[in-house]
This record gives C-alpha cells, sequence and structure tokens, in this order.
C-alpha cells in the first residue's frame, strides 16, 4: 500500500537566506529530538554551480504506540526500545537559478512503514502585469516558495506471503506424485485471523501521514526561529542560538542528560 500527502507555503525571506537556514535549522526549540547532525558526503559541481550534499541525522524517536499496538510482540525485538532513529538527507543547492530540492527517507523501522519526503525551494515568479502574457523570469524579492511531496509505504506482512508463496511453488513444481503439499503451507491463524495485510499497511500509513503534518508545522516553525535570528543578529546569533538550544537538549532529564554531562566533563549528582 502507498499513501502520498502533499502541501505548499512559504517564507517570507529571500531564497539565499532559507538555503542557509535550512541547513543550520538543527537544533532549534521546535526539534529538540534531534541529536546530531553529520555531513557524510559534500561536493560543488564547478560547471553547473550546484552544491551537493549528503547528511545524516540522529534523532530520538520512537515507533508511536498506535502503531505497537497493532503489531505481534517480539516483531521489533529491542529496536523499539532503542529510543533512536537515523534519517538520511540529501539535498541539491543552485544559488545561481535560485532552487534547491531535498530529499530525506528513514533507516530504521523501514519494513513496518517507510516515509520519503521530497521538498522543492525556489524563488516564485513575479506575474508580469503590464502584458499579460504569462509569468517572466525575475523573481520576487523577500519569499521562497516551498513544495513538499510525501510517499508512505508500509510492507508489512508482506514478507511472510512471499515466503508461503514460495514454498507452494517449490511443491508444486515437484515432479514426485508422491510428494503432497505438507500442511503447514497453508496460512496459519493468528495475529493476523481479524485483521488482513491490506487494514494493517493502511492503518500505519495512515497514522504516519498524521505525524508527518504536525512535524511539517514543527519544522517551519523551526525554521522561522532560525530566519528570524538570523535577520536579527545574523550568523553570530544563529550559532549562539543552536548552542543553548543543544545545552537545553541534553540538560534535559535521563540518559541524554548523563551523556551531556560526560562530554562536559561534569561528575553526576547520583
Amino acid at each position: 500500500m502507498v499513501k502520498f500527502y502533499e502541501s505548499s507555503f512559504s517564507y517570507d525571506y529571500p531564497f539565499p537566506a532559507v538555503s542557509l537556514a535550512y541547513f543550520l535549522r538543527y537544533p532549534n526549540p521546535y526539534a529538540k529530538h534531534v541529536l546530531s547532525t553529520d555531513v557524510i558526503d559534500r561536493q560543488f559541481d564547478k560547471d553547473s554551480q550546484r552544491l551537493y550534499t549528503t547528511r545524516l541525522h540522529l534523532k530520538r524517536s520512537k515507533l508511536p504506540p498506535t502503531v505497537l499496538k497493532l503489531l505481534p510482540k517480539g516483531i521489533l525485538g529491542s529496536s523499539s526500545d532503542s529510543g533512536q532513529s537515523y534519517i538520511l538527507e540529501k539535498s541539491i543547492v543552485d544559488v545561481k537559478e535560485g532552487w534547491m530540492t531535498t530529499e530525506t527517507r528513514n533507516l530504521e523501522w523501514t519494513g513496518i512503514l517507510s516515509v520519503v519526503e521530497k521538498q522543492s525551494y525556489f524563488r516564485p515568479a513575479r506575474e508580469n502585469i503590464s502584458t499579460g502574457k504569462g509569468t517572466s523570469h525575475e523573481p520576487q524579492n523577500g519569499t521562497t516558495e516551498v513544495k513538499t511531496s510525501t510517499t508512505f509505504i508500509s510492507r508489512f506482512g508482506q514478507g511472510g506471503h512471499r515466503t508461503a508463496r514460495r514454498k507452494t511453488e517449490t511443491v508444486s513444481t515437484n515432479n514426485d506424485p508422491a510428494v503432497e503439499a505438507p500442511d503447514e503451507i497453508q496460512p496459519k491463524r493468528g495475529f493476523l485471523s481479524s485483521w488482513s495485510t491490506s487494514s494493517l499497511q493502511r492503518t500505519i500509513e495512515a497514522i504516519g501521514m498524521r505525524r508527518t503534518r504536525e512535524a511539517l508545522l514543527k519544522s517551519k516553525d523551526g525554521m522561522n526561529v532560525v530566519l528570524g535570528r538570523m535577520r536579527s543578529g545574523g550568523l553570530v546569533e544563529v550559532l549562539e542560538g543552536m548552542r543553548k538550544d543543544r545545552e537545553a537538549i541534553y540538560v534535559s532529564e535521563g540518559p541524554w542528560k548523563r551523556r551531556w554531562k560526560q562530554g562536559r566533563g561534569v561528575e553526576d549528582d547520583e
């Protein structure tokens, strides 16, 4: 099963500021779950004047309780309790033409739900009012348009069906007439007896779509915080804000606080 979600909005800031804020958006007050960001590849094409970047984000994340309730016990092992998940991000920036494309995808729990988000940032074209012949190539100043397209794919339950089908084909193609298909090949009754695979997939995808809507709103708010800092104090204020937000994350209670103390050489109170 596959679901799609699309949205569009704009920032009241020029494209150079928005594209820079994108790479400086973590951490921020609306993304305290982002623990670290690492650049794993970056290349600049001199001919096309485009910047290609691949980054890896480590986030504090767990599967939603509503999804866990739908899954059989033990299917995730200890991964559901790790509290961490990795997000792979790829981006292309063309400052000359004034556009940027990004793609992010989850690397954890892909067998349950794979989420791929694609975004396009660009300077909007200004309507040619004097001639009424469509739009010109001259961009509007001070705004940046964003279009988001998110794809949700749940493959939960498909692995078992493929395995059973392969077993059935193996027995049916056996030339020995004395060999009969064993009873174990027949679908077993159990957790999925009251839920079809497609129903589970649709439910998981619907939950993922709802969480994505909420995450997009927070993402926009976080970007506006970074852009506001950039407008009021430039890059210095952006970096100072990042430092304070990072400390606020690691000083919070729990294992993240202990890790932050160890990195700062502070003894634990316990």
